[in-house]
């Protein structure tokens, strides 16, 4: 399911306008919805402030305070123009919503944290730079944001980002996190538009189907349909899977432990690792009491035993010529996927062996190890080098960064919504490959399994800051461990 220009929104919604739906039912449930969306990121109440413009996005954004006023938010408009000015639907949603205090300036001294600034300026019919009153607007936000704590939440796009390229004009608005309204817009998925659009998080409306095809696409639940039922009452530990994992060194004894834990959160069966002989107490320690962890004195000892997934490389440490021999045997093994992560890239990409992996593998590279595996792909924007890469290779790529990428030869780009700065950190990678080893193990496709991990985490560590007992400094793996359970739910229930 893919994202959409602005002119295909625009006949998206000509649409449902077509099939019975009119402009007010169409706002008022998307501004509901918002409202709810909103709620859910941020579930301690503050002060939010709407900053308006003339348009149906303003309307959006007034029908979003009415919720959170229900749910015990303190709520403010800050608007660009006299009312006057507005468009007439936003007029009378304006009017329908009561006593609400209309400022012409933000005290944070004076405002209840957290303090959510509400970017409703501009909609998709917008191009180009931000000007006049809407401009001084933008800057206004952006102070906030950096001089006193504030979070930016934009409505369907960020003023001043170009729904369809991307582009972000000078001032536009730096949101923290982006509610696209019915259908993701195609340049919100851009890498050079992660500044300003932050986190996206999808409000679906039935009347605005998600198209069934595209090759740019959003990684939601709403759209990918896979991992929404519960287990059987009479599941039991063999239907969850076995996942085998060899990682860890004796400078990287965390990676093993990390991995193997994020297996676990993530529903394995069983989970065994595997570490050098001389490691098994030292990382046994280390480990939750689930985890089986097993002593081996050469790569070659592995290549006998079967699981039903595969995690390689985390924390292995550098392989002389010799194990990188006997590591890619057991990576080309087709029948068993896996994982192939960290250190097993580098010794891949020393051999120059990307295309020796099968299918039903998923590669997991951070940008420098993919600069590694692909030199001649540096220079090229990050969509372009992942879509060549999977071209010519044969694994699941999952190329990490501030929007995930996923994709394999053949299917669309998918673009991950969920993150934050704050997990950058060391060990996060190890908690992912934990995470997709776990849903390999349990059956899911590789593509699927490399796309609903990288959300599962991103929301854990989202989940994890909205608690506000951590910030994006302090934020830690454990952190997303602990919240991954609360991630599985918010996917299976479609909250996020």
């Amino acid at each position: 399911m893919g994202s959409v220009t602005a002119d295909e929104m625009r006949r998206i919604e000509e649409a449902a306008f077509r099939a019975g739906s009119t402009p007010e039912g169409l706002m008022r449930i998307a501004g509901r919805r918002l409202g709810l969306a909103l709620a859910r990121f941020s579930p301690l109440p503050g002060t939010v402030v709407a900053y308006l413009g003339k348009g149906h996005n303003a309307g959006d954004a007034l029908i979003a305070l009415g919720v959170l006023r229900e749910a015990g938010w303190r709520i403010l408009v800050r608007p660009a123009f006299p009312e006057v000015a507005w468009a007439s639907l936003t007029r009378a949603v304006f009017r329908g919503l009561g006593e609400v205090e209309v400022v012409d300036r933000v005290d944070p001294e004076d405002c209840g944290r957290p303090l959510v600034l509400l970017d409703g300026l501009l909609g998709i019919g917008a191009h180009g730079p931000l000007r006049g009153a809407l401009a001084q607007l933008a800057v206004e936000m952006n102070r906030l944001k950096d001089s006193s704590g504030a979070k930016i939440a934009a409505v369907d796009l960020p003023s001043g980002v170009d729904p369809d390229s991307g582009e972000v004009s000078p001032g536009a608005v730096r949101a923290d996190v982006t509610f696209t309204i019915g259908v993701p817009k195609r340049g919100l998925l851009r890498s050079g538009a992660v500044n300003a659009v932050g986190a996206l998080s999808l409000v679906p409306l039935a009347e605005l189907p998600l198209p069934a095809e595209g090759d740019f696409a959003l990684i939601s639940p709403q759209s990918l349909a896979a991992g929404y039922l519960p287990r059987p009452f009479d599941f039991h530990k063999g239907l969850a899977g076995r996942v085998g994992i060899l990682a860890g060194s004796e400078a990287y004894r965390g990676a093993a432990i990390l991995a193997a834990t994020g297996a676990l959160r993530a529903g394995a069966g069983l989970v065994t690792l595997h570490v050098p002989q001389d490691l098994v107490e030292r990382i046994s320690n280390g480990c939750p009491a689930e985890v089986i962890v097993r002593g081996y004195g050469g790569i070659e000892d592995l290549l006998d035993f079967s699981y039903d997934a595969w995690v390689v490389g985390p924390g292995l440490g550098d392989l002389d010529e010799a194990r990188s021999e006997t590591l890619m045997r057991l990576l080309e093994r087709g029948s068993i996927p896996c994982v192939v992560d960290a250190d097993a890239l580098n010794a891949v990409a020393r051999k120059g062996a990307a295309g020796r992996l099968p299918e039903g593998h998923v590669m997991t590279p951070h940008p420098g190890e993919f600069r590694r595996l692909a030199p001649d792909l540096a220079d090229f924007t990050r969509e372009f080098a992942a879509r060549t890469f999977a071209d010519r290779s044969r694994p699941v790529l999952l190329l990490k960064g501030a929007r995930t990428l996923v994709t394999v030869k053949g299917q669309a780009l998918w673009c991950n919504s969920t993150g934050t700065p704050g997990m950058s950190t060391g060990g996060q990678g190890d908690v992912l490959s934990g995470v997709i080893g776990a849903l390999l193990a349990a059956g899911a496709p590789a593509l699927e399994a490399a796309a609903r991990g990288a959300w599962l985490c991103g929301r854990a560590s989202e989940i994890a800051l909205a608690s506000r007992r951590q910030s994006e400094e302090s934020l830690l793996p454990h952190d997303t461990l602990d919240h991954l359970g609360m991630a599985f739910l918010d996917w299976r229930e479609r909250a996020r």
